[in-house]
């Protein structure tokens, strides 16, 4: 063990506890298996016994501060090495160095130590100006003047020419000095971080060229309270050199403060130093290189510190809401296997029809001109009626695109003229099946099929099985998330494959059916062994005991051994343990407990009277500890079992087609399309997705929408308000409320100020309305969203389906 990993398992261990009691020995193990190649999902699963139960989540949580806290250690390192190297580094240095638990306070203390350029203060030093510095530091009794005029110098190549250059000199060595204090720039950040202000303000002539920031034209907030999603889209208007953003402290002024020690900090910073007017002739020159060192050095460091705080914050937020509505739709119900009809609906160029066999397998197309020019409706009726009498289709996938209320009345229509089909249709979010179908992968998969029937194909299998489709595409395309172009990439993308990882694992992939996008998110496996996998199913046939998969190329025992227990093998195989849950390594205590019941396995399986008898204890061994073996017999009662909810499908309000249909009042039933911080979005059958906002999520404060809503969740909406113009739609999930009442209170659904936003002074009450609070809704089918006077218009269109807002 390196010197190092103790105190990382010990600081581990310590955030662990705070949700629950963590032993360090938990986190060691956990670490050790991780370091040995092990997965998150199979360590949660099939190692309970050595890290003592530790979850998914709270693997998750310990991988990512492993990797946070090993980079600290190694930039501990190399910092204790350069300062020695220096010859610097004294015993209560590296002290403190060795007690810094973040980088920022590491880099604090390095500060003064670190190599720099040539700057104005070194010049300064290298002209002899440092004596000077030090003097009128020390003795402020002495004249600035006075004694500058001992310090000039005719030297060519340090010059000091007059007694300003010597002064000017003397005041940047001890800027540079007063500001790499890592006790007073502690001080200095903490009170920045508990009193500043994000304060924003529109660059001069950008008024129009960036109205959709009209709410940050005029802001300010506490730095502690600004949230994710305005954090996000005040960086945004920034970029994009709309809005000027500066961090302090309420002042009077344009920005900040006229006169030395005006300002909390440079005050801050005059008591660290003993620095003080008490009439002394170097006094008055003191506090202004006080206040330069405030103004020039410290608040610039301290603010972009901050603000990278702030954004990292803003990032690390949006990506968990991505994460978490990705799970949801990850884990949304499966119809099952059932050959199913997938229309890609449009206008002008028809609906795109593909027909997938129970297993997803592509079985024939066609395209149909139901809609204007063409209105070819009934011909399109007996097309489709064909089709499914020909493959016995039971389902109908219409995806939610251009003309899909339009599509889904077809398939009413077809369902009333073949009643004997007995199909069903369902409306599928359709985002991001043309990110598919323009793939490498659905190319080599469909070589001779047109994108636009690709497409089809995809809405169909995404019926049949979310989660199995889903994998194909990449993750930031399906169109969940806020802001997801604007955070770092290397994190979304790492939490997203996790949440894949986690997802793929927990449902189990039948091996004989996966595809290869859906096979390499198996723990343990990766492109190239899904690639084999599918390539030595092709050559051998179906796979008919787990063991098989030891002949596939380059499967190592290790990848074998992780990847296993989460391969099943639904129908044909030699035992039906590979059909379950239980890693092949366990079988040995199914066996055990099929000799001692004196039971054959089949009977064993599915026999909860017979396994609710049984004392796990019994059949614990030296490998095998008591929390394996409760998991194997609750596995035996439920083999295979699928975590994911019934399959369930909303039903559209027939005639509601278009947002001109919709009243005041009106109940509806909807599908969660996305849900962030200030609400969630609901499809209602009117290719415009409305808005619940948070405070009309339920009849109690909700502090987070995922603990209310989810995304593919099926809810009840009442219709508040509908704006034509800029079609909005607020709704309510408190079917008490009425629209009428709402308007009485004077305010829209969603336009609440939040409790946290601050005016500036010279604003009137309420002239400062913050845009994510305001309504909105995900508008299907455009590039951006159009919504003038709303700031966070971005938030909206980050949120549009397919995640194609261009930027």
């Amino acid at each position: 063990m390196s010197t190092t990993l103790p105190r990382i398992i010990s600081t581990i261990a310590k955030e662990l506890s705070t949700v629950k009691p963590t032993k360090e020995s938990q986190v060691q193990a956990a670490i050790e298996l991780l370091d040995d190649g092990a997965t998150v999902p199979f360590i949660s699963r099939y190692r309970k016994e050595v890290t003592g139960a530790l979850d998914d989540t709270q693997l998750r949580q310990l991988e990512e501060r492993l990797k946070y806290l090993r980079e600290l250690e190694q930039r501990r390192e190399t910092i204790l090495k350069s300062i020695d190297d220096q010859g610097k580094l004294t015993d209560a240095l590296t002290l403190s160095i060795q007690a810094a638990d973040t980088k920022t306070t590491l880099e604090d203390l390095y500060l003064p130590y670190k190599p720099k350029r040539r700057t104005k203060a070194t010049i300064a030093i290298e002209s002899g100006l440092l004596p000077l510095a030090d003097a009128l530091y020390e003795n402020p009794n002495l004249d600035p003047e006075v004694e500058a005029e001992k310090y000039l110098s005719s030297s060519e190549e340090n010059p000091v020419a007059d007694v300003k250059a010597a002064l000017e000199g003397a005041r940047y060595i001890l800027m540079d000095r007063f500001s790499e204090d890592a006790a007073l720039l502690a001080r200095t950040r903490e009170y920045m971080e508990n009193n500043a202000l994000v304060i924003a303000k529109v660059a001069k002539g950008k008024e129009q060229e960036g109205i959709k920031f009209k709410d940050y034209f005029d802001y300010q907030e506490p730095f502690k309270k600004v949230p994710s999603h305005r954090a996000l889209a005040i960086f945004r208007g920034r970029n994009e050199g709309i809005l000027f953003v500066t961090l302090d402290v309420e002042a009077p002024g344009e920005f900040g403060f006229t006169k030395p020690m005006d300002h909390p900090c440079e005050r801050m910073i005059a008591g660290h130093w003993n620095i003080a007017d008490n009439g002394r002739p170097a006094d008055a020159w003191l506090l202004q290189v006080v206040s330069w060192t405030w103004k020039i050095k410290m608040h610039m460091h301290i603010s972009g510190d901050l603000m990278s705080q702030l954004r990292e914050q803003a990032e690390t937020e949006a990506i968990r809401v991505f994460s978490l509505n990705l799970k949801d739709l990850l884990l949304a119900a499966p119809a099952g296997q059932k050959a199913t009809i997938g229309l890609d609906p449009g206008l002008r160029t028809g609906v795109k029809v593909a027909v997938v066999d129970s297993t997803g397998q592509y079985l024939d197309q066609g395209t149909i001109y139901p809609h204007a020019p063409k209105n070819q409706w009934n011909e399109s009726i007996a097309t489709i009626g064909a089709l499914a009498k020909k493959y016995k289709a039971e389902l109908i996938a219409v995806g939610n695109g251009t003309a899909s209320r339009e599509t889904d009345k077809l398939a009413g229509d077809i369902i009333k003229q073949y009643p004997d089909l007995r199909l069903t249709k369902v409306m599928v979010n359709e985002a991001g099946a043309s990110v598919y179908s323009a793939s490498e992968f659905a190319a080599k998969e469909f070589p001779d099929l047109d994108v636009t029937i690709r497409g089809a194909v995809s809405i169909a299998r995404r019926l049949q099985d979310p989660l199995a489709e889903l994998v194909k595409i990449e993750p930031k395309s399906i169109g969940v998330g806020q802001y997801q172009h604007d955070v770092n990439q290397y994190q979304l993308t790492d939490s997203l494959e996790a949440v894949i990882e986690d997802c793929v694992n927990d449902v189990g992939v039948d091996l004989n059916t996966a595809s290869m996008p859906l096979l390499k998110q198996v723990s343990g496996l990766n492109e190239t062994l899904a690639n084999n996998i599918v390539d030595f199913r092709n050559e051998h046939g179906s796979f008919t005991s787990r063991k098989m998969l030891k002949e596939v190329p380059r499967m190592g025992a290790k990848s074998f051994e992780q990847s296993a227990g989460f391969l099943r093998i639904i129908s044909g195989s030699e035992n039906p343990l590979d059909a379950s849950g239980v890693h092949p390594e366990a079988y040995s205590v199914v066996k055990a407990i099929a000799t001692k019941t004196g039971k054959k396995i089949n009977d064993i399986i599915g026999d909860t009277q017979l396994l609710k008898s049984l004392n796990p204890a019994d059949y614990v061994t030296e490998k095998f500890g008591l929390p394996t073996v409760t998991d194997i017999i609750a596995e035996l009662d439920k083999p295979g079992r699928d975590p994911r909810p019934e399959f369930k499908t909303a039903s559209l309000k027939d005639g509601i087609e278009k947002i001109s249909d919709l009243k005041e009042d009106m109940i509806l039933e909807g599908t969660v399309t996305n849900v962030t911080n200030f609400g969630a979005f609901v499809d209602v059958g009117v290719h415009q997705d409305g808005l619940v906002h948070i405070s009309c999520l339920a009849d109690k404060f909700v502090d987070d929408p995922h603990k209310v809503v989810k995304a593919g969740q099926i809810v009840k909406v009442k219709v508040q308000e509908i704006d034509l113009q800029r079609k909005r739609i607020a709704l309510t999930m408190r079917l008490t409320d009425s629209a009428k009442d709402k308007q009485e209170s004077g305010h829209n659904a969603g336009d609440k100020k939040p409790q946290n936003a601050r005016k500036p002074s010279n604003q009137k009450p309420g002239a400062n309305k913050n845009a994510n609070q305001k309504s909105g809704q995900n508008q299907r089918g455009s590039k951006q969203a159009q919504t003038p006077n709303n700031a966070m218009a971005d938030q909206l269109s980050a949120a549009l389906k397919g995640g194609n807002f261009k930027k």
